[in-house]
C-alpha cells in the first residue's frame, strides 16, 4: 500500500531534512572508531544473512566515507564468492551515478567526488538494469523505508532505473533510525534496513 508523503511546503520540508541530517550526522560522528568497527561487523552479518543477498549475482554497494558504517567486508565477500561487485561513480556533469564493476578493492578504487571511494573510470560499465541488489547509503531511515540522503539526489535518480525486482537494502547504525524521516513524494524508499540489533522490513516492500 502506498505510504503518505510529507505534506509540508517545500521550504519547510527542506529545513526539516537539514535539521535531521545535522543531528543524525552528529550522533554518527560521535561513535568511537572501535565501536563503529564492531557495529559495522554486526550490520554486515545481518545483510549477509538476507535471502536477497544470497540470491543476488550482481550487487551494487558503496564503500565507507567519513563515519559511515564499514561495508568493505561485504564487498570482499561478493568478490570472493565469484559474484559481480559494482560500485557507483559520480558523473558531475550529468549529476547521475555511473556504475562500474570492480574486481580489486585496492587496484580498482580511488578517491573521487568529495573524496568518496569510487571505481576508476576505466573499469567496465554496468547497466542499472543488471543489478540484483543495491546497498543504499543514507543519513537516516525509518521503519517505513523512508530515507534521508546527503542532499544530492543521486540515489533518488538512480533507484527508479533499476529493474523492479532489485532488492533495496540499507545498512545503518541504530542512531540513524528515527521515528519518521521527512519525505516528499519523489523520495525513493528502501525495503530493508539492517542495523547492529535488528532488520526493519518496510510494509508492502
Amino acid at each position: 500500500m502506498p505510504q503518505a508523503s510529507d505534506a509540508r511546503p517545500a521550504a519547510a520540508l527542506r529545513e526539516a531534512k537539514q535539521a535531521l541530517r545535522t543531528s543524525v550526522l552528529a550522533a554518527r560522528d560521535a561513535l568511537p572508531p572501535e565501536s563503529r568497527r564492531r557495529l559495522s561487523e554486526s550490520i554486515a552479518s545481518r545483510i549477509a544473512a538476507l535471502p536477497s543477498y544470497a540470491a543476488a549475482r550482481t550487487l551494487l554497494l558503496t564503500l565507507p566515507f567519513r563515519s559511515e558504517w564499514d561495508s568493505r567486508a561485504l564487498a570482499r565477500d561478493v568478490i570472493a564468492s565469484g559474484r559481480r561487485l559494482v560500485l557507483p561513480r559520480v558523473d558531475r556533469d550529468a549529476r547521475v551515478l555511473a556504475l562500474h564493476a570492480v574486481a580489486d578493492l585496492d587496484a580498482d578504487v580511488a578517491p573521487g567526488y568529495l573524496g568518496i571511494p569510487e571505481p576508476r573510470a576505466e573499469r567496465p560499465a554496468v547497466a542499472a538494469a543488471e543489478v540484483d541488489l543495491v546497498l543504499v547509503p543514507g543519513v537516516a531511515f525509518d521503519a517505513e523505508g523512508r530515507r534521508l540522503g546527503y542532499g544530492g539526489g543521486f540515489y533518488d535518480r538512480l533507484l527508479p532505473t533499476l529493474r523492479p525486482g532489485a532488492a533495496r537494502v540499507a545498512g545503518a547504525f541504530d542512531e540513524q533510525v528515527v521515528d519518521q524521516v521527512p519525505a516528499a513524494s519523489h523520495d525513493e524508499r528502501v525495503a530493508l534496513v539492517a542495523t547492529p540489533t535488528r532488520v526493519l522490513a518496510a510494509p508492502g516492500r
